[in-house]
């Protein structure tokens, strides 16, 4: 995969202040379209976004999520790591760019070339998983691009505004992304 033409983003760990852009970004429907959230509005409060941030600081939900800086440093969203399996060394992908004048310029396929990387070297995983609802075209194209395959269809896998949609997991393996 090569990451030539991707913008330069930078991954750090997640710090109390990241609460009050998480909070913001929740608001707007278009970013929380396609990520698993309550179906109220605002999906979080402002003090419900600060634990989750505190939870994600402590390591104490599972999740190794870290926030997405562009190379000047703007904090434009998250990724993370979740539903770790040490056992058989696997872990399912999350990713929201928050800011929505980043969307479209590959800010988000340049950050999980960097999360891949971190959950391939750093957490000893063969396989990096995620799901995507089938009418997200554009996520879709950019993890094909990344080299992310179809394992199938999961029916009517998420709950959203008052139906089911169904979702496709795809993944990658630790030797198809260092090919």
């Amino acid at each position: 995969m090569s990451n030539a033409v991707l913008p330069k983003v930078r991954l750090r760990d997640l710090k109390m202040e990241d609460a009050g852009d998480r909070y913001q970004w929740c608001l707007d429907p278009e970013v929380t379209k396609h990520l698993n959230m309550p179906d109220t509005y605002p999906p979080f409060t402002r003090d419900e976004t600060s634990e989750w941030i505190g939870m994600c600081i402590n390591r104490s939900n599972g999740y190794e999520q870290k926030a997405i800086l562009t190379e000047e440093g703007v904090h434009i969203g998250w990724i993370d790591l979740k539903n770790i399996d040490r056992i058989n060394k696997h872990a399912e992908l999350g990713i929201a760019i928050g800011n929505k004048a980043y969307w479209g310029r590959g800010y988000g396929q340049a950050a999980m070339y960097e999360m891949l990387k971190f959950g391939f070297n750093e957490l000893g995983m063969n396989k990096i998983w995620l799901r995507v609802e089938t009418d997200n075209e554009k996520a879709i194209k950019s993890y094909k691009r990344l080299g992310y395959v179809d394992e199938g269809i999961l029916r009517q896998d998420r709950f959203r505004n008052g139906g089911y949609v169904d979702r496709i997991r795809m993944s990658i393996l630790k030797n198809e992304f260092f090919n």
